[in-house]
Parts: structure tokens; sequence; C-alpha cells
């Protein structure tokens, strides 16, 4: 190796940055290299799923306000937060650092683009988040989840999937099988943690319009708002369709290994999974995304055929429907779609990750 100091993992803020550099720390820890996550205050509730993993903390900020002052206080806060950073860095002498994005990750990625360190970014969707944005020129490589980054050339792209967790590649080892004539039919909906509401308007009265037949050979596994829990279940059992509609689920990798089709949002997360475990799928791209990623994610799928996209306006009761008819009456078409989805799946993201990592590290290379 090309030292013996550790790994930065500058992360936090949200489960959709936090949860892939999990993901990578357990994958160094395995190699027996240590790890350090940088993050800030907002971090906290994160720090305790990374066992082993030494925590740091710097001052960040975000620019959630348009008010001048409140812009200036978070420019100094970042500045401060950079200057932890740095002085950080001296003490503890990291072989690399990585960036997962988000505003907690800014300080640190700024201190280790201003010493020179070895640092590369990891995004999680098609479009470059705000942060990761700013660090594109200055660090040394991009590792993406897709083929494909917008704004961002080819040859600065290291394309490693985006790590996910390990009970959901152990549902890629469970083969597809489409729904057998007259038999059951399995469906998986969740929302995400924006705007989940609209699964619980749109997709119940869907089903309850289906046939008879379809009804009865429905067996839907609906995750909704605990405040919407009640009137789910009340529609469905009005069509006399069997369901379980719950707030949370624990072994949502177990449901989405028996799942015949899967309608959920496109967060990055989401879609790591569902192609890691190669199921067919309707996706709703949430609009309100920053920067339209959801859209952007959802548009690799449908593109490659493993999943129909249908923007939020669209997304209405009656559509549904048909499209349920449609889907659930052609067992090739799911069948291909689900093969679609398992070939983007990327199960060895989190490996592919360190070894761009630690390849960095090895080298030494600044950008």
């Amino acid at each position: 190796m090309g030292g013996v100091g550790p790994i930065v993992i500058a992360a936090g803020g949200t489960g959709g940055h936090t949860f892939p550099a999990q993901s990578l720390a357990r994958e160094l820890h395995s190699r027996g290299r240590d790890v350090v996550l940088v993050t800030d205050t907002r971090g906290e509730d994160y720090a305790k799923s990374f066992p082993g993993t030494a925590i740091e903390r710097v001052r960040a900020a975000t620019f959630g306000s348009k008010n001048p002052l409140s812009i200036l206080k978070a420019l100094n806060q970042i500045r401060l937060g950079m200057r932890d950073a740095k002085a950080l860095f001296a003490r503890i002498k990291p072989e690399a650092v990585v960036g997962f994005g988000g505003y907690p990750s800014l300080p640190a990625m700024l201190g280790a683009w201003r010493m020179k360190l070895p640092a590369i970014i990891h995004e999680q969707n098609a479009v470059p988040g705000r942060v990761n944005r700013l660090m594109v020129s200055r660090v040394s490589k991009i590792a993406s989840s897709f083929p494909v980054l917008k704004g961002v050339a080819p040859e600065r792209l290291i394309v490693t999937g985006n790590p996910v967790r390990e009970n959901v590649v152990a549902a890629r080892a469970v083969p597809y099988a489409a729904p057998e004539t007259g038999g059951r039919i399995r469906l998986l909906v969740f929302g995400g943690s924006q705007g989940a509401r609209i699964m619980s308007d749109i997709v119940p009265p869907a089903i309850a319009a289906l046939s008879t037949d379809l009804r009865a050979r429905l067996s839907v596994v609906q995750q909704a708002r605990a405040e919407d829990v009640a009137r789910t279940k009340e529609i469905y059992a009005k069509a006399g369709v069997e369901a379980e509609v719950a707030a949370f689920f624990n072994d949502l990798p177990q449901r989405l290994s028996s799942a015949h089709l899967v309608i959920s949002r496109s967060g990055a997360s989401t879609v790591a999974e569902l192609t890691c475990a190669g199921r067919p799928a309707i996706l709703v791209p949430y609009p309100f995304a920053t920067d339209d990623h959801q859209t952007a994610n959802a548009s690799v799928l449908a593109e490659a055929g493993a999943a129909l996209m249908v923007p939020q306006p669209q997304f209405l009761s009656a559509n549904l429907s048909s499209a349920l008819s449609a889907l659930f009456g052609d067992s090739a078409r799911l069948s291909a779609m689900a093969r679609a989805a398992h070939a983007l799946g990327r199960p060895d993201a989190a490996k592919l990750l360190a070894d761009a990592v630690l390849a960095l590290a090895d080298r030494g290379a600044t950008p």
C-alpha cells in the first residue's frame, strides 16, 4: 500500500449519501484498512452505523436560505469547517479522501483539495448533486453509479455502481419467476422518504379498478405513511384484494426478492436495489428532487427496458390500472424487464469502489 494512513470518508446528512458510505467502510475494514468518517452534527445519527470507524466532526452549512446574511454565515461556517478538516488531515495523514456528496462533505473535500490529497467523489445519481458538481474539477476521479453522468466526461468516470445493503445483494441470488397463468401476483409498493402519499392516493384505487380475476390473484405489500395506513387498507379490503400495509417493513429486501413487480420512486438507493435484485418496476420520479435527478435515474432504467417511467402528472389511477392490466397479462414482458434490470445491477459496487479508492491511494494522485 501507499502508506499507513487511514482512508477518510466524508458523508452525512441523508441516508442516500450515508448508506453507500457505510458499505464502503465495511469493505475497507474487511481489507484491514483504518477508516475515519468526517461529518457534521447532522451526521451524528448515522455515525453509530459505522462500527469500528473513528468519527470526526467539522463545521458545515447549507445554503438553504436566499438571505444574504444567512449566505455569508454559511460561507463562514464552510470556511471554518475546511480549516477544521485541514488540521485533522495534517494530524492523521490520510491516504485518500472519499466524498459522497451532501453539504456535510463539502468542507472535508475542499480541505483535501487545498492540501492536494488523493481524492475521489462517489455520485449516487445520474445527475451530480450540487456539492459533487463543485468538486468534479477538484478531485482525481469520479466514481459513478451509472455509465453516464451528466456533465462529466466519460474518461473521468469509474463506473462502480451504488453500494447496497448485504441483504439486497442476497436477493440477487433469487431468480425472477414471472406470474404463472392463474397464479398469485405479488406487487410491492413504496414511496421513499419523500412524496410517499401519492402512492396511497393512486395505487389502491387503480388496483380496485382491475378485473375481478386480477384482484383475486393479487397480493399487495405497500409501505405507506402512518397516517395513510388505515385508509389504504380500507380501499384494498373493499376491493377484495389481499394486502399488507404498514409504515415500515424491516424485511423489505426479502419482499423485493419475491415481488413480481415494484411501484416506487426512483431515488438512487431504490434504483440500485431494484437493479441489484433484478426486478421490473413502474417508476414515478419525485418531481421536486434537486435538479430532477430522479427522472434522470428512472430514464436509465426505462431506456434499458427495465422499467416503465411515469411522470407524476401522468400518474393517475386510470392510467396505472391500464398499465397494470397490460403487464400482468404479459409474463414474457415482465421477465424481459427483470433481465434488463438484472443486467444493470452492480452487486459488487462496494468492492469496485474500494478498489478505486485504494488504487488512488497507492498512486498518491493529486488533481
